[in-house]
């Protein structure tokens, strides 16, 4: 597993301008062996693309399921995943990096808020740093940062918390919902990988590696785009029955 870490880490190093890393994010065994019949180097889960699979609301996952999710896709597959858990489900850091070790993962995306509600950064930044300690180097940390989600439109606010991500041990942090135009300042002032998400009308993967994106994740995007496939398809039989 130790490898399997160092591997992914290293796929988010040395990368040229205008080259993320490209992470599709599968929701079930069978999108993850598509994924990975495709050519992708790793994986990484969304939780609400895994949520949607399983029929729950995004954020109503338990636990449970949501490792055992993660574990179902982590075995159909021989290329990295990292596996998204939203805040933490409330376990305490041990617990949680041993759940996300059995789940077969080897990274982990944690978000700063819940219910909504951005948490105290340092706060925060002190629970990833019990994370990391537990995790040793067992596991890639990506440090989801909420601030344009939850409607702060300064970027320094991110860029704050960022830094006090990176100091806990965060590898890589990912500014959700960050606007394009603001993407050269955070690269400029954030040490490390930066993970974004393309957004609706907003620029190609490509483009977005050149503003400063080290990384680029989908979110439940791609299960969204293969729900309307498969719409499609059913509104099709539906005509011809």
């Amino acid at each position: 597993m130790t490898d399997a870490v160092a591997a992914f880490r290293a796929l988010h190093h040395g990368r040229a301008p205008g080259d993320p890393l490209v992470l599709p994010g599968p929701w079930d065994a069978a999108s993850a062996r598509a994924f990975e019949e495709a050519g992708f180097p790793a994986l990484a889960t969304p939780s609400a693309g895994v949520a949607a699979s399983l029929g729950y609301e995004d954020g109503a996952t338990p636990a449970g399921e949501m490792f055992a999710a993660v574990r179902r896709i982590t075995r159909a597959v021989s290329v990295p995943v990292s596996a998204d858990v939203e805040g933490g489900y409330g376990l305490a850091p041990k617990e949680l990096v041993a759940r996300v070790l059995e789940a077969g993962a080897v990274g982990v995306n944690l978000e700063d808020s819940r219910a909504g509600v951005l948490r105290e950064p340092r706060a925060h930044a002190d629970w990833l740093a019990r994370v990391r300690a537990e995790a040793g180097d067992r596991l890639f940390l990506n440090a989801r940062v909420d601030s344009f989600l939850r409607g702060v439109t300064d970027p320094e606010d991110a860029i704050a918390r960022a830094r006090l991500y990176v100091a806990a041990g965060a590898d890589c942090v990912y500014p959700i919902g960050v606007p394009p135009a603001h993407l050269p300042l955070l690269r400029a002032e954030i040490a490390g990988p930066l993970n974004v998400a393309p957004l609706p009308g907003g620029p190609p993967v490509a483009e977005l590696g050149r503003l400063g994106a080290t990384r680029v994740t989908f979110g439940p995007g791609l299960l969204h785009r293969a729900m309307d496939a498969v719409r499609d398809i059913a509104g099709q039989l539906r005509r011809s029955s």
